[in-house]
């Protein structure tokens, strides 16, 4: 029985390292530092050329074609309720995956987000990580999943399936549209479906 029991602890240690050590893309954002999750992150590519989608809300940037799939991009600082970020030559282009609610099944969906610069990867261990604030940060606390301490500096751990949250975008892209409520499910490719023929062309 103990010889049994050392695999099974092993493997609990090694759960728990897991947890307590995280990788996050950090990237910056109006002087500020940002990170994410390694897991969510795809790629990241040069910002380019855009195409404009109507009705969507200020912070969707435009869509760009991801080798034949057509991909929103959203401008993080507007997002944040900044004004929008100006494109410099660092500017960049973070491909993520997000969880979305379908009919009471997880799916996942590809989005870009506009960032100032890209940094580096870090690994950060869970205590290093501290609960949103809440109250004082210049975006919403929902938004933040913790405050990471790196090198005697902050840097804060977004929760991106909050900030690229599918409903929420939907429930925005309803008010531009009309008054009236639209199904969310309809929302979000009533502006994309019209633009992917010409995008992947």
């Amino acid at each position: 029985m103990g010889a049994m029991s050392k695999p099974k602890g092993a493997a609990r240690a090694e759960e728990i390292a897991q947890q307590e050590a995280q990788q996050y893309l950090t990237f910056m954002l109006a002087g500020e530092m940002f990170a994410v999750g390694i897991l969510h992150i795809k790629e990241i590519i040069e910002y380019g050329e855009l195409t404009m989608v109507p009705t969507m809300p200020a912070f969707i940037r435009g869509v760009i074609n991801l080798r034949g799939s057509v991909v929103p991009v959203v401008d993080l600082a507007s997002r944040f309720g900044a004004p929008a970020g100006e494109v410099t030559r660092r500017t960049c282009i973070v491909i993520v995956e997000v969880a979305h609610a379908v009919e009471n099944e997880i799916e996942q969906q590809i989005m870009g987000i506009m960032v100032d610069a890209v940094n580096e990867v870090l690994e950060i261990a869970a205590e290093q990580i501290e609960p949103a604030p809440a109250f004082g940060a210049r975006i919403r606390a929902d938004f933040i999943a913790g405050m990471g301490k790196v090198e005697g500096r902050f840097v804060i751990v977004l929760d991106v399936n909050r900030v690229l949250s599918l409903d929420e975008i939907a429930e925005l892209t309803e008010g531009t549209l009309a008054p009236t409520a639209v199904p969310h499910s309809l929302v979000m490719q009533s502006g994309l479906s019209s633009q992917a023929a010409a995008l992947a062309a």
